[in-house]
């Protein structure tokens, strides 16, 4: 499976392209688009950001082998999608990062499902937990508790997107299979 390239070479990327988004935020709004059936597209940049000014990432640099692996993790079959947070931060910067992955998310999937996405009572449900954590701000604290809690979270977000996925490609793509 594609491993996803780390916080720091997309932060740079982004940054050097203009992009004027965190990493965490980008990847969510990558994942959201591919998630919702958004095309696996080499100017997936341009698309997500809604900026037909961007330009194509350029084969094999950062942001190109974001997308790959995040494509090839959503098809993966044992499940192994990553969400891309600093690793490296205290837990209220990592909070942050997860809440902002959430609103790119939100905003990735309803540029690629449009108004009438058809969604199971699960997937909607997953998507209104979705959009109440994109509205969250981290709290203070730094004991073992919130870092459980906040596990937690990021275990839930990472099967909500494998979920709303399954509802939105993988579901239509094998009922196509079947017909």
């Amino acid at each position: 499976m594609a491993d996803l390239p780390s916080y720091e070479d997309v932060e740079q990327a982004a940054r050097e392209g203009d992009l004027g988004v965190e990493p965490s935020e980008l990847h969510g709004a990558l994942g959201g688009w591919l998630a919702a059936g958004g095309g696996d597209v080499r100017d997936w940049t341009a698309r997500v950001l809604v900026d037909p000014q961007l330009p194509a990432p350029a084969p094999g640099d950062a942001l190109d082998r974001l997308r790959v692996a995040t494509a090839a993790q959503l098809q993966d079959r044992d499940f192994g999608f990553e969400l891309l947070l600093p690793a490296e931060a205290d837990l209220a910067t990592r909070a942050e990062a997860l809440f902002a992955w959430c609103r790119g998310f939100l905003g990735g999937f309803g540029l690629a499902a449009g108004a009438r996405v058809a969604l199971s009572e699960e997937g909607q449900e997953a998507l209104q937990d979705m959009a109440r954590l994109a509205q969250a701000a981290p709290e203070g604290g730094e004991d073992e508790e919130d870092e459980d809690a906040l596990a937690e979270i990021e275990e839930f977000v990472r099967v909500a997107v494998l979920l709303l996925h399954g509802d939105c490609v993988l579901g239509p793509r094998h009922r196509q299979s079947l017909n």
